[in-house]
């Protein structure tokens, strides 16, 4: 399969005007593929997974391609994400148990060693904040806060309604601030600066 960014997508001119299967998917990974990552990502996917976890997503998709409603395939990629992630955050707690260590703590060696401590630092809060929520608050926590989703694309995404995204919101948001205090409690850091946990 080619590379996403240089893929070519067009209209099939059918008798329904729909998709070639291949077109279709093609098109789903060109346009989703980066969402589809940066969602597992922030659901719980270590950085050295999730690539693998992009590729089951976009698998099931492929498998599933005739049942996905134009127009909802962001919402279905999603959900798909979400499942991918549960599971493989299962997985990774086996394997962390059996060998006793964390592949996502592997540093990458090409970056100023201050600059590198200071992001573990960050993405390491950031990690053990977004794993204290429940999952239904930090799906809708990752989607407005950092994919920058309205609340009506969230909705629509997650399939509920928008009073129920806006109470989760509040909810995650309640419980984001609570344990990045309590996190940053000990160290007297601010989040994000020097001498964080």
């Amino acid at each position: 399969m080619a590379k996403a960014g240089s893929i070519a997508c067009e209209m099939v001119t059918g008798a329904a005007g729909t998709w070639a299967p291949r077109d279709r998917l093609q098109a789903f990974l060109a346009e989703h593929h980066a969402f589809v990552w940066r969602a597992l990502r922030r659901l719980g996917v270590p950085d050295c997974d999730v690539e693998d976890a992009s590729q089951q997503v976009f698998l099931v998709a492929h498998r599933r391609l005739a049942e996905i409603v134009p127009e909802s395939e962001r919402s279905f990629l999603f959900q798909t994400a979400l499942r991918v992630a549960a599971d493989w955050r299962r997985a990774r707690r086996r394997r962390c148990e059996k060998t006793g260590t964390d592949l996502a703590d592997v540093p990458d060696v090409g970056a100023d060693p201050e600059e590198l401590v200071d992001q573990q630092r960050r993405r390491a809060l950031l990690d053990r904040v977004l794993g204290a929520m429940p999952l239904d608050l930090r799906a809708v926590f990752v989607l407005f806060e950092l994919e920058e989703m309205t609340m009506i694309e969230i909705a629509t995404i997650s399939d509920i309604p928008p009073g129920t995204v806006a109470s989760r919101l509040r909810r995650a948001r309640r419980v984001f601030q609570e344990t990045v205090k309590k996190l940053t409690a000990g160290s007297g850091a601010r989040p994000g600066g020097r001498g964080e946990p």
